[in-house]
């Protein structure tokens, strides 16, 4: 066997290797994002944020609160994908609590 279909034939190999263990960690990461929690928790932060832009479009908010409240729901987010970096992916139910209860807390800063 020739050194270049050698050489051709190990890099044929390692991408397939990389490509196997890839896999599951990409099939993993889409489940995680699609957790029932994690995809409650996300869906009430976007709807949290549509409303807002709602509500300054509207006229019920300034853009300065407008601000203030979209920088909390950012926070809840980040908050959100750190706990569930801990739990491979997923929230458990007390996490799902506190962040609804901080969503909540926003929410009602909302003019309706």
């Amino acid at each position: 066997m020739s050194r270049s279909t050698y050489r051709l034939l190990a890099a044929t190999a390692c991408a397939g290797t990389l490509c196997a263990l890839a896999l599951p960690a990409l099939a993993e990461s889409t489940w995680a994002q699609a957790h029932p929690r994690r995809a409650e928790v996300n869906a009430r932060l976007a709807h949290q944020h549509a409303q807002i832009h709602h509500e300054v479009a509207e006229g019920e908010l300034s853009r300065a609160q407008a601000g203030k409240l979209l920088q909390e729901d950012h926070a809840i987010r980040r908050q959100e994908q750190r706990m569930a970096s801990r739990h491979e992916g997923h929230l458990t139910a007390a996490e799902q609590q506190k962040l609804n209860r901080e969503e909540t807390a926003v929410e009602r800063q909302i003019p309706r």
